[in-house]
């Protein structure tokens, strides 16, 4: 089988499309590199989809963290205390354990008129369960960073406001979000990397691949299994995450440069990745 072949047969093969059967003898670094690739546009889901809907929480909670009512507050706090303070490794576990607790028919909701069933059954797969919890995660760790900023917002600029007659939502959408944005964007950058990386963990995690069919390093790991050799298919895998690395910065630096440009380029911050190698 040719490069051009294996493309087309194992190039989608991670979401259901192309060849099922996967190659068990003579496997050419071609087949690794393009089933190693299938496989990370499941990270490329998780880390996309997480990154968005964390977003819009993450803002939400840091809203309500800088909240003088303890009724708001006081949650959002432990939430972030909860997700920040306990290992990742250890929450895909726990939430997998505690949705495989649900009935698998589903939690029936009484609505008076009607009754609606909730299914739960797609909780325990990696598509939704391992998503869950690297959504929560990141909101965690974001609405710090939101907290942060919205804290550091000039007090300058808020009594400026003020002056003008802006108040409401007039004034968070005209001067704190834009503000807050720009004071928490470098950190927010390093946070989607870290988030992008994370995604490698559901490989590890108690939830079951979508038929069957994982990520970048279930392959990557299937092929060192195959060939005895993991010196080939892990930096593969290593290879494209550092790809989408380059691309997270690339996308991140334009949006910086955006939130930034009112200044001079010689004023813009400069936007630098900056590894956590402890977290």
């Amino acid at each position: 089988m040719s490069c051009l072949d294996t493309i087309a047969a194992y190039s989608l093969r991670s979401i259901g499309i192309g060849e099922r059967l996967l190659p068990k003898t003579d496997i050419s670094i071609c087949e690794q590199a393009v089933l190693i690739g299938s496989g990370i546009l499941w990270n490329v889901y998780f880390a996309v989809l997480a990154v968005l809907c964390g977003f819009i929480f993450a803002t939400a909670l840091a809203l309500a963290r800088n909240s003088e009512r303890a009724l708001i507050k006081k949650p959002a706090d432990w939430f972030v205390f909860l997700f920040r303070g306990s290992p990742l490794f250890i929450q895909f576990f726990f939430a997998y354990e505690l949705f495989s607790l649900f009935p698998r028919a589903g939690i029936d909701i009484p609505l008076g008129i009607t009754t609606v069933t909730l299914q739960t059954s797609a909780l325990t797969k990696a598509w939704l369960g391992a998503l869950i919890v690297l959504f929560l995660n990141t909101s965690a760790y974001s609405a710090e960073i939101f907290y942060g900023a919205l804290r550091a917002i000039p007090k300058g600029d808020l009594e400026a406001a003020d002056a003008f007659g802006m108040s409401g939502m007039t004034k968070f959408l005209k001067v704190t979000w834009p503000t807050l944005l720009r004071l928490a964007w470098p950190s927010y950058t390093n946070e989607a990397i870290f988030l992008f990386h994370a995604t490698a963990l559901v490989f590890f995690s108690g939830f079951p691949a979508w038929r069957q069919k994982g990520d970048a390093l279930y392959y990557a790991s299937y092929f060192a299994e195959k060939t005895f050799n993991p010196f080939i298919p892990y930096p593969i895998a290593a290879l494209y995450f550092i790809a989408f690395t380059l691309l997270i910065v690339m996308i991140f630096g334009r949006i910086n440069r955006h939130l930034n440009r009112h200044l001079n380029i010689s004023q813009q911050p400069r936007l630098k990745y900056r590894p956590q190698l402890i977290r």
